[in-house]
């Protein structure tokens, strides 16, 4: 495998952890400028009431996806979600009488989903409406979402709890001491294959909570399977896939995806022991890398970062993997460098001038290019030669310094010396080791040891001993071990004969600079113009001017 694991160069918390996009979300609330026309007045506000039954209607006639319904439920939330003292009540009396129907169990199935999708509106800005992600705010919305029969009722609750945990992020604590985590990974496994939304919320709930001081990861995976649950819905995924091979994008089957993926780079990251459960991932993972065209403007947008970032820590020296990593089917689309190419084609796709800016390089790739590295270690023979083929050099490449190329092998190579990309340039230089079989020497004559050299001491690896020798023996034309040129193809530069005033001038600066590194007492070098003047190779013509004798 590689000298260093690819994923303890990602800067923490890795790209698109939280998306950032509240449940079901509506624009965002009025800003401070517009909040004053935009108060409710008291008329408005003790039509609450109102607007709930209204809404609690639109639901019974099945009209929630109508115009006067959208109409209806952003006219509340323009009205109610400026903070104030008109939300904070507002939010009050949603709370209390969530709380009192626990008890009660007064309210219908509708008229409970009213009520939530009221303080969903409500909890979209923290600001008065404490009362949601107070502790006694976030048992009640979790009792709702584990605990109810109804999924419509434990799915409105999900979206206010996990739009909670995403704002507030004390809330995740407060959840898990209420012990429903179990519940959800239950669910996770349950109702997660059969609806997507499900499979999102209960997804983005697990993952907020692993940011909490308090998880217990391990007792999660060993006691409540939730490894098994990440496992089924990821299979989920890859069979809607083969199922509806061209059919039309989902966006919440690409939300669930997304945020199933996320929670198991999370649990692979915060509990590594475990990553093994994880392996049976990898095939679905490597199956979803074709879950839709890649977007050649903007190659590594979800699902690609997403899948990329997931496979990063999971274990591919498992022997099961390498079936789905290479795969042996006869059938063409089955190639064994099949996985492979697709993953170079993201890679060459994301380094063409334009796509990505320099500063997004070190965080976008280091994980694709830390994802092949473990590809070549766990491949066959056939699939290393492909990818030394398209990742290294090429003999057109020789003609030039190399570096200085456009082909995939040039660019790659430019990454690994890019004081702009430092993490990048690490598993870059650990990427073409590997496809180098680890050998000092081929390394050098891959990339040239002026890129070899820094990544050989770094690691301690010893020089090869005679790099021209070498460069002789990998290839047919000679080319030079440092620049990696052939020899044939350099351009002979000639500079004019030097006068004798500037050989004298040169000599006094060589022999100044001598003198101040002898006086450090670093090291004990001898000036060549001392000892040329003791063997008598130089006699002293005046103070200023020396004469070189003629030692025939």
């Amino acid at each position: 495998m590689c000298l260093v694991n690819p994923c303890l160069l990602l800067s923490w918390p890795p790209r698109g952890e939280c998306c950032g996009v509240l449940c079901h979300d509506l624009p965002p609330p009025p800003s401070h400028s517009q909040a004053t026309h935009l108060l409710p007045s008291a008329a408005e506000t003790s039509s609450l009431e109102k607007s709930i039954t209204l809404h609690k209607r639109y639901l019974a006639m099945g009209w929630p996806s109508s115009s006067k319904y959208q109409k209806l439920t952003d006219e509340m939330a323009s009205q109610l979600a400026v903070p104030g003292p008109a939300k904070l009540e507002a939010v009050k009396k949603l709370m209390s009488k969530l709380d009192a129907n626990l008890e009660t169990q007064t309210l219908a199935v509708n008229e409970l989903v009213a009520y939530l999708e009221q303080l969903k509106l409500l909890g979209r800005d923290p600001r008065s409406a404490d009362p949601i992600f107070a502790p006694n705010g976030i048992k009640t919305l979790a009792r709702y979402a584990f605990e109810s029969p109804q999924r419509a009722t434990a799915r409105g609750a999900l979206k206010v709890l996990a739009n909670s945990m995403l704002l507030v992020p004390n809330t995740r604590r407060e959840f898990l001491t209420l012990g429903h985590e179990g519940t959800a990974c239950k669910q996770l496994k349950e109702e997660g294959p059969k609806s997507w939304e499900d499979a999102f919320l209960l997804s983005r709930v697990l993952l907020l909570s692993t940011y909490a001081p308090n998880i217990d990861l391990p007792t999660l995976i060993n006691d409540h399977d939730l490894a098994g649950a990440v496992i089924s819905n990821l299979a989920r995924h890859a069979e809607h896939m083969r199922e509806n091979p061209s059919g039309p994008v989902i966006p919440m089957e690409d939300m669930a995806v997304n945020e199933t993926l996320r929670l198991l780079f999370n649990v692979t990251h915060f509990a590594p022991l475990r990553k093994p459960l994880f392996t049976p991932a990898i095939p679905l993972i490597v199956a979803l890398l074709w879950k839709q065209d890649i977007n050649p403007s903007r190659p590594l947008d979800p699902p690609f970062s997403s899948l990329i970032n997931a496979l990063l820590n999971l274990d591919f020296e498992d022997p099961e993997v390498q079936s789905s990593l290479c795969p042996q089917s006869p059938e063409a689309s089955d190639q064994p460098s099949r996985v492979a190419a697709r993953l170079v084609t993201l890679l060459d796709l994301s380094l063409k001038p334009g796509i990505y800016a320099e500063g997004e390089l070190d965080q976008l790739l280091s994980p694709l290019v830390g994802v092949l590295a473990y590809v070549e270690a766990a491949a066959t023979e056939e699939v290393k030669q492909y990818l030394r083929a398209t990742l290294l050099p090429t003999e057109k490449d020789r003609e030039e310094v190399l570096g200085k190329g456009t082909s995939l092998g040039s660019r790659v190579l430019k990454l690994s010396n890019n004081p702009m990309t430092p993490k990048l340039g690490d598993v870059a230089s650990h990427l073409l080791y590997s496809l180098s079989d680890k050998d000092a020497s081929k390394f050098v004559a891959n990339v040239g040891f002026g890129y070899a050299s820094g990544f050989l001491a770094k690691n301690n690896i010893p020089t090869p001993g005679n790099m021209a020798e070498t460069s002789d023996e990998l290839a047919a034309r000679p080319f030079n071990p440092v620049t990696g040129q052939f020899l044939d193809s350099e351009r002979v530069v000639e500079l004019p004969e030097m006068t004798e005033d500037e050989k004298l001038r040169e000599a006094e600066r060589l022999y100044d600079l001598f003198e101040r590194l002898k006086r450090t007492g670093i090291i004990d070098v001898q000036n060549p113009v001392e000892e040329a003047i003791r063997s008598g190779r130089f006699q002293e013509m005046d103070e200023n001017r020396v004469t070189e004798v003629d030692s025939d």
